[in-house]
Formats: structure tokens, sequence, C-alpha cells
């Protein structure tokens, strides 16, 4: 009898780079003070402080433009 496995359309044994492996959440500066603000709105709300938060003149923290975060592929 044959196992019943998930579908998937890569392989089990493809290779990973560790890069992009995890798709967990790394903080920066302006994008933690952007969360700490919008993680306490729930529902309907959190549309509107979104907004607000976008429109007003910027407040945050330090913005990295030296950091080269892009991954290069062969």
């Amino acid at each position: 009898k044959k196992t019943n496995t998930p579908f998937s359309r890569i392989s089990k044994d493809q290779k990973v780079d560790e890069r992009l492996a995890s798709n967990a959440f790394v903080p920066y500066d302006y994008a933690q003070k952007a969360h700490e603000d919008l993680i306490v709105t729930r529902g309907k709300g959190f549309t509107k402080e979104k907004n607000k938060k976008k429109r007003g003149s910027y407040r945050g923290g330090y913005i990295d433009v030296e950091g080269k975060k892009g991954i290069k592929f062969d």
C-alpha cells in the first residue's frame, strides 16, 4: 500500500539557500516602531490607523540605505 504524502511542487531533497529557508520577521528600526504602534489595533480600525500613519510626516527610526539586502541568483 502506498503512503499518502501531501502535494508539493518541489522534491524533498531540494537544497534551499539558508537566507531563504526562514520566513521569520527580522525587525529593523522603522518597522519595529510601526509594529509596536499597530499591534494594539484590531479589526476595522487597523486600516484607518495604518493610513493615518502613512499620511503623517515620518517620525520613525533610522532607515538603512547602506544595507544591501538583495540576494543575487545565478
